[in-house]
């Protein structure tokens, strides 16, 4: 294996695999189907992967960026959906994590662990890509903050009893004018609109959200007055290192399916496997894949060791929804007809792929934030 993991790391890979094979990808038709999947949430929880990116001292288990890193990719290797799912929570815990004060942590930290389900909430109807755009307002007041607007596309939301909210304290100033929230599902004013019919990772919840004159505590507040959009930047570089491995999971997951199904189908007296324009695609499909590893897992060892990762965790991601779009597409064609059939899980994961290439930063706006940041060195 070309990445290094402490025997730990290998401990855990192993139990999250397992746990992949046995209890997630049996339920990701079926969260294909019907949507998320409380008993599975459940067995998460129990397993102890909810708080694996909690500090000990709060009942977590203690891991880093890169063991959250491990448990996306074989996650992923089972199902997109939880995959997916996991990394909104881990996203939306680690901005407490980071930023809240040490009340927030001992507050908030025990009820990740525990199984409570966070969401972070950034997009809006007309800000996405430009998310500096935002318009939901928290005014503050002698008792606390008001705050109204609405947000799109959250993660999560629907199920989450946690939001991280970001919403313009100070418009005037722009970017720095806005703050995070920390946000209850039963606050009063807070409504979720229907589940959003997505065409791939259909078993991870997204709605819409609305905030009507909502009622805020002051400690409601997370972190700095005005630091919110710093916070959420150098938190989505978390979810952009997630992103890739959970992209590296998805195309492991197509190949497997691809060789098993070259191994068996023949065609002219033989399996297709023995052609070798055939054959020729798993050799591209593997080397990618390592290729997505090696980047997720140096952005992932990166932000562990308190370096700055926004260059590599947005070129992994870019790379990882490029090249797997491709290497799915690739994976189908091995199929043939059958590939666009649902009786086969291929075509799932190309759907699931799909949605990733927009999700944590579209392919345009990485390609923008890699150009500037390289052009920008001398």
């Amino acid at each position: 294996m070309l990445i290094h993991l402490t025997e730990e790391q290998q401990m855990l890979q192993q139990v999250a695999r397992e746990f992949t094979q046995n209890e997630i990808a049996p339920r990701d038709k079926w969260m294909d189907d019907n949507g998320f999947d409380w008993d599975l949430c459940k067995k998460i929880t129990e397993a102890g992967f909810m708080g694996a990116n909690i500090p000990e001292q709060y009942g977590g288990g203690g891991g880093g960026i890169v063991d959250t890193t491990i448990i996306a990719q074989e996650f992923a290797k089972g199902s997109a959906s939880i995959a997916t799912f996991m990394g909104g929570h881990w996203l939306a815990s680690n901005l407490i994590l980071e930023n809240g004060t040490e009340e927030q942590r001992q507050k908030y930290m025990p009820l990740a662990v525990a199984g409570n389900i966070f969401a972070f909430g950034l997009t809006e109807a007309n800000a996405g890509s430009d998310a500096a755009g935002i318009k939901s307002l928290a005014v503050e007041t002698e008792d606390g903050w008001v705050l109204n607007g609405s947000k799109a596309w959250i993660t999560n939301s629907g199920v989450a009893d946690y939001y991280i909210i970001l919403a313009m304290t100070d418009p005037e100033q722009g970017t720095n004018g806005i703050s995070a929230f920390i946000l209850p599902k039963e606050t009063e004013g807070l409504a979720v609109g229907k589940f959003e019919e997505k065409m791939g990772v259909r078993g991870s919840a997204t709605c819409e959200l609305a905030f009507n004159n909502i009622k805020l505590p002051k400690d409601a507040l997370l972190g700095v007055r005005g630091k919110g959009f710093k916070m959420a930047m150098q938190t989505l570089d978390i979810g952009r290192i997630s992103a890739a491995a959970v992209c590296a999971g998805i195309c492991q997951h197509a190949l497997d399916l691809a060789r098993d199904y070259a191994n068996e189908r023949k065609a002219f007296g033989k399996p297709i496997k023995a052609f070798q324009g055939l054959a020729f695609r798993f050799a591209d499909m593997y080397a990618d894949i390592k290729a997505m590893e090696l980047l997720a897992y140096d952005a992932a060892t990166t932000k562990d060791a308190g370096e700055r990762c926004t260059l590599d965790a947005a070129a992994a991601k870019l790379f990882a929804t490029e090249k797997g779009t491709q290497i799915c597409i690739q994976a189908q064609a091995v199929f043939g007809g059958n590939g666009m059939s649902k009786e086969y899980d291929i075509e799932r994961l190309l759907r699931d792929i799909r949605v990733w290439s927009v999700m944590e930063g579209s392919t345009e706006i990485l390609r923008m934030i890699v150009s500037g940041t390289v052009l920008a060195k001398k």
